[in-house]
């Protein structure tokens, strides 16, 4: 049963609070860099650190492939996140308590969620990076991108930062296992963009060109085998987009 009531990052009233979450993000962090990747999984290679934002909003924009991607992300990113992943993490066995932690917004993915939209839009007027998976679930290709992100970074000016991840499929697994004698993760951290200023009020019909012009972004960023629905890249477009 999904909980409706949890704690997030922001409260409609007073709008989101960094302060009330850095102490918590900065022990999970800890606990991620020391223990996480040190005994559940490894990491290979990073690239284009240097594309993150030193200051300021942003989105990171992520391909979803395995259960511990964003995760990933969090570590390899110098300054805290706050990801959006779909409300049922809340619920889950044990590990349920550390989104709760964190202040991860919850999104009702069946529904436009209105609220973790208000958030993400809070944490983003902050001068924070959020994390979004836009396909909203993971699996070994592309899937057709959600319009969210093309939305909220719309509405926000907040530039995207396109993060393609490989590798990550097997971990969590203890070190010293099979998985641990096989590659790990690489993570690729691509030029930000943002969305042309004129585009502030997209209709449904150019949100579907915005996000699908981001996907493809991100699709060529990533191995020929997981491309997906945006393989094809002869058919991408950069109409609406601005590179930074």
């Amino acid at each position: 049963m999904i909980v409706d009531s949890v704690d997030r990052p922001n409260t409609l009233k007073g709008g989101y609070r960094h302060s009330r979450w850095e102490l918590r993000r900065r022990f999970l962090r800890f606990l991620i860099q020391n223990i996480g990747f040190t005994l559940l999984a490894k990491i290979d290679h990073i690239i284009g650190v240097e594309n993150i934002p030193v200051t300021g909003p942003g989105i990171i924009m992520i391909n979803h492939v395995a259960f511990i991607d964003s995760i990933v992300t969090l570590n390899c990113v110098p300054r805290n996140i706050v990801p959006m992943a779909k409300i049922e993490v809340y619920n889950y066995p044990f590990i349920g308590i550390f989104p709760r932690i964190w202040g991860v917004i919850p999104v009702r993915r069946e529904e436009v969620d209105r609220q973790a939209i208000r958030q993400a839009l809070d944490v983003l007027h902050a001068g924070e990076l959020i994390l979004m998976a836009p396909e909203g679930t993971r699996g070994p290709q592309l899937q057709q991108g959600k319009v969210g992100v093309a939305y909220i970074a719309s509405r926000s000016g907040a530039p995207v930062i396109p993060v393609a991840i490989t590798g990550t499929p097997g971990f969590p697994a203890l070190r010293f296992s099979a998985r641990w004698r096989e590659p790990g993760a690489s993570v690729e951290f691509g030029r930000p963009f943002s969305f042309r200023s004129d585009k502030k009020h997209p209709s449904r019909e150019l949100l579907r060109q915005m996000t699908d012009e981001a996907m493809y972004v991100l699709a060529s960023m990533l191995p020929k085998k997981q491309r997906g629905v945006y393989s094809d890249l002869t058919k991408a477009s950069q109409e609406t987009i601005c590179w930074l």
